[in-house]
C-alpha cells in the first residue's frame, strides 16, 4: 500500500513539472468538466421528459361515458388554444360544474366564479404586455405547481360567464389521473405533447454537441506532452517498473485535474437538482423539482466522468508502442498532397451549393449532389486553410529575411514546413462548423408554409385580422363584437364544402369592398382576376378553396352579421378597418371572449402557420446553443493540441531571446501555430457551412441568421485569443526560465 501511495505521489509531481504541464492539467480538467455537465445533461433531459409525462398523466382527465344520469360528480371540459404574438399555442381550458362534487383538476384550489380564469405563472407573466390577465375574463390566481408539467408552461384554465353545456358524452368529466379510471389523453391540456420533440432528438443533441466534442478534448489531452511522458516510460521499464507501476503513476498524475473538473461540473448539478434554472439564449426553466426524482442518476455523472477522464490517461500511457523504446528517427513529411486537395475544396463549395440546381425538385439525385458536395467540402475545407496558412507562411518568411524580423522570419519557415499539422488542426473545427449549420437549416426545412405566412405578415401587417368563431354564437353576439371595434368594417369568407368546386363567397357593405378595392354590385358578381389589393389577397390565399375565381355579394350590416352566425365555425369573417391602419389583435381577443362564449381565434391571415412553426425556431434555439458550446470545445481542443505542438518545440525556440534580444519571437510564433488557424478556420469555415446550408433553406424558413454567424465566429476568435495569449505567456516563462547549458 505504500508503495501505491508513493507512485501515485510521484505521478502528482510529475505533473507539475512536466513538459506542458499547466497545459495538460487545464486541458483534463475542462474535458472532466464538460464531460461531467455532458452527462448531466443527459440525466436531466431524461429526468425533464418523464416529469412532464408524470405530471400529464396526473391531471388527464377522465370522461364519464355512457348515460349522463350516471354523473355522481361531474366537471363540463372543453379543451381550446391560444397564442401569444410570435409564441408557441398554448392550452385554454373551458371548465364548469355540472353536477354534484365537481372535480377540479390539479392545481386548483377552489372554483373560479362564472366570467373568471386562472392562469399559470409563466403566462400571466409572459403575456403581461397583451393583457392576458384581462382576456378570458377576471383573474382569479395562478395555477399551483402541481398542476403544470414544468415551471415555464403557459395554461389558462377559464369558466364561461355563462356556463358550459356539454355537448358529447366525453365533455363530462369523473375525475382526473389513473386513479379516477381510464385516461383520455386526447382531452389533457396543454399542447406540449404534440409540439416537444421527441426525447431521443434532444438526447442525440447533446451527445453530438457536447459528449462528443468533449470525448475528443480527452483524446487531445491525454496525448498532450506525450514525447516526455514516453521518454518516462521507458526509464522506468529500464528500472524494471511494471504495468501497473507505471498505470498508478498516469492516475496519480490525471487525478487532480480529473477531480477538480468533476467537483466544478458536480457544483453545477447540485445546483440545478436544488434550484430552478433558466438555461441561457433559450430562455427555458430547467425545473428542479424534475431532477431530485433522479438525484442517483445525477450524482453518478460527475463520478463517472472523473472515471472515464482517469481511465482514458491510463489506456494512453499504456498503448502498444508508448514505451519509448524506438530509436528510429522520424520521418518529417510536406505533405506535398495538400495543396492538390486544396484546388478542388472550391470545385467541391460549388457542387454543394449549385449542383442541385440540375435535377429537378424532390428528387434522389438532387439529395445526393448536394450530400456529395457536403462531404468533399468536408474533405478538402482543411487542406485548403492549410495551404493557404503555408502560403502566407511563406510570405511571412520573405518579410522577416526582408525587414530583419526574427520571429517573423521564424514563424514563417514553421508555418510553411508543417502544413499537415495544420491541416490536423483546422479540420475538427471546420467539420463541427459545417455540421452544426446543416443542423439549424434542417430545423426550417419544413416550414415553407411558415415562410409563406411571414412573408404575408410582412406584407400586410396587422391591417386585416380574420375571425373565427368558436362553436355556435347568436347574432346578437355577432353584432356586440361588431360594435365593441369602432372604427372597423368586417367581411365574410364563406368557402364550400369540402370536396366541391364551388367559388370562394365574399359578404360586406360598400365601405368593406371598397376598402379591398372591390366593386359594390348590387347583385351577386364573379371576378376571375383579383385586384391588387395585399389584404384581399392574403384573405383569399390563406382561405381553403379550390376554385379560383371569386363571388362578391353586397349586404347590409343586419344581413352579415346573420350569416356570420348561422355559419358558426364553418365560415370566418375578416376584420379591417377603411384607412388601413392596423388593428390591435389583444384587444380584439379580449373583445371575442365578451362576446362569445368560447372566445374566437383571431390572427392576420395564415398566422396559424406561423405559430406551428415556433416548435421548431424553439428547438432551433437549442441546436444552437449546444451547437455553440460544442464548437468552442472543440477550438479549445484544437488550440490546446497546437499550444502544446508549439510548447514542445519552445524549448528550442529558448536560446533565441538571447539572440534576438527579446521576447517577441515567441509571440509571432504563437500567433501564427495556435491563432491564425483557428481564426481562419473559424471565419472560413462558418461562411462556407453557411453556403452550404442554403439549399436546405431555399424552400423554407431559415434559422441561420446574421446574429447566429457572428456569434459562431466571435466563439471561435475568443477562444482563439485566449489560447494564444496563454501560449505566448507558457513560451516566455520557459525561455527566461532557460540557461546555457550545452545547447
Amino acid at each position: 500500500m505504500k508503495l501505491v501511495r508513493q507512485l501515485l505521489a510521484i505521478g502528482r509531481v510529475a505533473g507539475r513539472r512536466a513538459e506542458a504541464g499547466s497545459v495538460r492539467f487545464a486541458a483534463l480538467a475542462l474535458a472532466a468538466l464538460v464531460l461531467a455537465l455532458g452527462l448531466g445533461s443527459l440525466v436531466a433531459v431524461h429526468a425533464v421528459y418523464a416529469g412532464k409525462e408524470e405530471r400529464r398523466t396526473a391531471r388527464t382527465p377522465v370522461p364519464l361515458g355512457g348515460a349522463r344520469e350516471r354523473a355522481a360528480d361531474a366537471t363540463a371540459w372543453l379543451v381550446g388554444s391560444d397564442s401569444l404574438d410570435g409564441e408557441r399555442r398554448f392550452s385554454v381550458v373551458f371548465l364548469a360544474p355540472y353536477k354534484g362534487n365537481a372535480p377540479l383538476p390539479p392545481g386548483l384550489d377552489r372554483w373560479p366564479d362564472p366570467g373568471q380564469a386562472v392562469l399559470s405563472p409563466a403566462l400571466w407573466k409572459a403575456g403581461a404586455g397583451e393583457g392576458i390577465d384581462r382576456r378570458y375574463g377576471r383573474l382569479a390566481g395562478t395555477i399551483g405547481e402541481e398542476g403544470l408539467d414544468e415551471p415555464s408552461e403557459w395554461l389558462a384554465y377559464v369558466r364561461p360567464r355563462d356556463g358550459l353545456s356539454a355537448e358529447r358524452p366525453t365533455d363530462i368529466i369523473m375525475g382526473f389521473g389513473p386513479t379516477a379510471g381510464p385516461l383520455a389523453a386526447a382531452l389533457e391540456p396543454g399542447s406540449g405533447r404534440l409540439d416537444d420533440k421527441p426525447e431521443w432528438m434532444f438526447q442525440a443533441a447533446v451527445i453530438g454537441m457536447l459528449v462528443l466534442p468533449a470525448v475528443a478534448l480527452l483524446v487531445v489531452a491525454a496525448r498532450t506532452g506525450a514525447h516526455a511522458r514516453d521518454r518516462r516510460t521507458a526509464l522506468i521499464a529500464a528500472l524494471g517498473g511494471r504495468r501497473l507501476d507505471r498505470a498508478l503513476i498516469a492516475t496519480g498524475e490525471a487525478g487532480p485535474p480529473a477531480a477538480l473538473g468533476a467537483a466544478i461540473g458536480a457544483v453545477v448539478i447540485t445546483a440545478a437538482v436544488l434550484n430552478d434554472v433558466r438555461i441561457p439564449y433559450t430562455d427555458y426553466i430547467l425545473s428542479s423539482s424534475h431532477l431530485r426524482g433522479h438525484v442517483p442518476s445525477a450524482v453518478l455523472a460527475p463520478l463517472l466522468a472523473f472515471l472515464i477522464v482517469q481511465i482514458a490517461v491510463v489506456v494512453a500511457d499504456l498503448a502498444p508502442g508508448r514505451n519509448g523504446s524506438g530509436t528510429r528517427p522520424r520521418v518529417t513529411s510536406r505533405q506535398t498532397w495538400l495543396p492538390r486537395l486544396a484546388v478542388l475544396c472550391p470545385l467541391a463549395i460549388i457542387l454543394a451549393v449549385r449542383g442541385p440546381d440540375f435535377f429537378p425538385p424532390d428528387t434522389p439525385l438532387r439529395t445526393l449532389t448536394s450530400w456529395a458536395g457536403i462531404g468533399a467540402t468536408v474533405l478538402t475545407l482543411p487542406a485548403a486553410i492549410a495551404t493557404v496558412i503555408a502560403k502566407a507562411g511563406n510570405l511571412l518568411t520573405r518579410q522577416g529575411r526582408t525587414f530583419g524580423l526574427p520571429g517573423t522570419l521564424v514563424a514563417g519557415r514553421r508555418t510553411s514546413t508543417h502544413p499537415g499539422g495544420t491541416a490536423r488542426l483546422v479540420t475538427g473545427v471546420s467539420i463541427a462548423l459545417i455540421v452544426f449549420m446543416q443542423a439549424i437549416a434542417w430545423q426550417g426545412l419544413f416550414g415553407g408554409q411558415t415562410a409563406a405566412a411571414r412573408e404575408t405578415l410582412d406584407r400586410v401587417g396587422r391591417s386585416v385580422v380574420t375571425v373565427g368563431i368558436r362553436g355556435a354564437a347568436s347574432a346578437s353576439a355577432v353584432a356586440d363584437f361588431f360594435t365593441g371595434a369602432p372604427g372597423t368594417k368586417a367581411v365574410l369568407l364563406a368557402s364550400p364544402d369540402e370536396g366541391r368546386d364551388t367559388p370562394l363567397t365574399l359578404y360586406g357593405d360598400c365601405a368593406a369592398l371598397t376598402a379591398l378595392h372591390l366593386p359594390c354590385p348590387a347583385h351577386e358578381t364573379r371576378l376571375d382576376r383579383l385586384p391588387p389589393d395585399p389584404k384581399l389577397r392574403a384573405l383569399v390565399r390563406w382561405t381553403p378553396h379550390m376554385d379560383p375565381t371569386l363571388l362578391v355579394r353586397r349586404v347590409d350590416a343586419r344581413t352579415l352579421t346573420e350569416r356570420a352566425a348561422s355559419a358558426g365555425g364553418s365560415a370566418t369573417f375578416a376584420v379591417l378597418r377603411p384607412d388601413g391602419g392596423p388593428l390591435s389583435v389583444p384587444a380584439l381577443k379580449q373583445l371575442s371572449y365578451e362576446a362569445f362564449p368560447r372566445g374566437a381565434t383571431i390572427g392576420t391571415p395564415g398566422e396559424d402557420q406561423l405559430t406551428a412553426g415556433v416548435p421548431n425556431r424553439d428547438q432551433g434555439r437549442w441546436s444552437a446553443l449546444f451547437g455553440m458550446a460544442g464548437i468552442a470545445v472543440l477550438a479549445m481542443t484544437a488550440g490546446l493540441s497546437a499550444m502544446a505542438e508549439f510548447l514542445r518545440q519552445g524549448r528550442a525556440l529558448a536560446p533565441l531571446s538571447v539572440l534576438t534580444g527579446g521576447l517577441r519571437v515567441f509571440r509571432t510564433s504563437a500567433a501564427w501555430s495556435v491563432l491564425a488557424p483557428l481564426v481562419l478556420a473559424g471565419v472560413a469555415g462558418t461562411a462556407v457551412a453557411a453556403a452550404l446550408a442554403a439549399p436546405v433553406t431555399a424552400n423554407g424558413e431559415s434559422y441561420i441568421t446574421g446574429e447566429l454567424i457572428l456569434s459562431t465566429i466571435g466563439v471561435v476568435l475568443v477562444v482563439s485569443a485566449a489560447l494564444w495569449t496563454w501560449a505566448s505567456r507558457v513560451a516566455i516563462r520557459q525561455a527566461q526560465s532557460w540557461r546555457p547549458n550545452g545547447d
